[in-house]
């Protein structure tokens, strides 16, 4: 914990994705008093992206982090503005390309496990 999921569109290749990562735990650490060694993230790339009726022109990021139970709704929507707000600094805005950027914060399910190996 925490498990963060960033799924992101094919054109955003040129995106320093782990400069990303590394970027966005100290923010859940802070924000959510999570540790630092305990984040984990995943990137994942999506090849298609339609939104509405059009498949061109859109580019979408959204991060999902899933924590223990416990938080404040309004810790987990801090976390989501401070997310939103990183994901600005780092994913460029490019000519004809519109970009959707959403982060979502929510609690793992009480069956979570984990284990390391």
């Amino acid at each position: 914990m925490p498990q963060i999921t960033i799924e992101r569109s094919g054109p955003l290749d040129d995106v320093d994705w782990e400069e990303f990562a590394l970027a966005l735990h100290p923010v859940v650490v802070e924000t959510a008093a999570a540790r630092l060694e305990a984040c984990k993230t995943r990137v994942l790339r999506g090849e298609d992206a339609i939104v509405g009726a059009e498949q061109k022109g859109h580019a979408i990021v959204n991060v999902s982090i899933a924590l223990l139970a416990g938080r404040s709704d309004e810790t987990k929507a801090q976390l989501t503005e401070a997310v939103v707000e990183l994901l600005r600094k780092h994913v460029e805005p490019r000519d004809g390309v519109t970009l959707h950027l959403s982060a979502e914060v929510r609690d793992l399910d009480p069956s979570y496990r984990k284990a390391e190996v």
